[in-house]
């Protein structure tokens, strides 16, 4: 049997989780300690068929700006080809790498028997960045979910190593909120989003 948690501290936990965003970090360096330990959580996410799907890419120190450079780059092939560049754009992809302690790139790979509907693949990837996420909190580190930019571009797959049945879901922004931040959360009521069937 499993040995009891303290309930009310996990309830606290998972409560306290928010998006902190890359301005709002106050440049500390996160200890790369913690972020393996957010990886290590993030492989205990739920699996179906023991697939684990999750594939990610840790940018940290001159990584940060490899990636910054890599994305502005991509972002601005791809937006000439359809006219529509915009230099603010380019230039936000280029810097706000730099904002952030660690980008953990996030990707989905699929099983290569393709037993697994993908959907499923999706969302066990989404559950292990939810570990990470209530791992960071418990740390008192900033996390933001980002999906903008390059995410979904055909051509920003090759570069993480994955296929065209594979998909990039976002980068992971990690960094030390600026002394004091930490935002009050916002929810609505579960009344009218649950409905219980008893008899």
């Amino acid at each position: 049997m499993i040995k009891p948690f303290d309930i009310s501290e996990i309830n606290r936990l998972i409560k306290s989780r928010r998006s902190i965003f890359p301005a709002q970090y106050s440049g500390e360096k996160v200890p790369d300690e913690i972020v393996e330990q957010m990886l290590e959580n993030a492989k205990w996410a739920p699996t179906h068929k023991h697939t684990e799907p999750w594939q990610f890419t840790v940018f940290t120190g001159e990584g940060l700006r490899k990636l910054g450079e890599f994305q502005s780059q991509i972002y601005k092939e791809h937006a000439e080809k359809q006219d529509n560049f915009s230099e603010e754009k380019f230039l936000t992809l280029q810097n706000k790498p730099l904002q952030a302690s660690h980008i953990i790139a996030i990707a989905m790979k699929r099983d290569e028997k393709g037993t697994v509907p993908e959907i499923e693949e999706i969302e066990s990837v989404a559950c292990a960045v939810q570990n990470m996420y209530l791992t960071a909190t418990a740390y008192g580190i900033g996390c933001y979910w980002g999906s903008g930019g390059i995410t979904y571009l055909e051509s920003a797959k090759e570069s993480f190593g994955l296929s065209s049945k594979d998909k990039l879901l976002g980068f992971l922004y990690l960094g030390m909120p600026k002394d004091g931040f930490w935002p009050e959360g916002k929810r609505t009521s579960m009344e009218d989003k649950v409905h219980w069937v008893k008899d």
